[in-house]
């Protein structure tokens, strides 16, 4: 196997698409997973529940 600049770079370019696409999946599996429901809506309702306002 010659180990080019081409085919070092294809290596890299596939392994880097797989990877991202495997990264995305886990991401969306972690926020749609039903026990963590409770805690994202708890850290939507804090940012309306401020009453202090912006800091000053």
């Amino acid at each position: 196997m010659d180990l080019s600049y081409e085919t070092l770079s294809n290596i890299a370019k596939s392994f880097g698409l797989f990877y991202l696409i495997a990264l995305s999946i886990g991401i969306t599996v972690y926020a749609f997973w039903p026990s963590l429901g409770n805690r994202f809506d708890k850290a939507a309702q804090s940012v309306l529940n401020d009453e202090e306002g912006p800091c000053r």
